[in-house]
C-alpha cells in the first residue's frame, strides 16, 4: 500500500520550493499569498476560490480566506514576482 501522507508532503515541498524562489523579494504577506494560491489550486484542481480555502485547511472562516485571497488577486502580480518566474523558466 503506497504511503499518501509522504507523497502529500513531499508534493508540498516541491510546490513550498517553487513558491518560494519567484517570491523571494515579495512581502512576507505576499510570499505566504504565492505560496496559498499555488497550493490550494494544485492540491483542488480548480481555481475557483472556495475551493482553495478548502484546500488550505485554515481555522478561520471559509469566507475569510476566500477575502484574504480576492484582495491579493485583486492587486495583480508584483512585478518582482513576474520577473523571478521568467527568470526561473528561463525566459529571461
Amino acid at each position: 500500500m503506497p504511503n499518501f501522507t509522504s507523497n502529500t508532503y513531499q508534493m508540498k515541498r516541491k510546490i513550498l520550493t517553487f513558491s518560494n524562489k519567484i517570491s523571494r523579494r515579495l512581502s512576507k504577506p505576499e510570499k505566504k499569498f504565492a505560496v496559498d494560491i499555488t497550493y490550494g489550486i494544485l492540491a483542488s484542481g480548480s481555481c475557483l476560490l472556495t475551493d482553495v480555502a478548502d484546500q488550505l485547511h485554515e481555522p478561520s472562516k471559509k469566507i475569510n480566506t476566500v477575502d484574504r485571497l480576492s484582495r491579493h488577486l485583486e492587486k495583480g502580480i508584483p512585478a518582482s514576482a513576474a520577473a523571478s518566474y521568467l527568470r526561473f523558466f528561463g525566459c529571461r
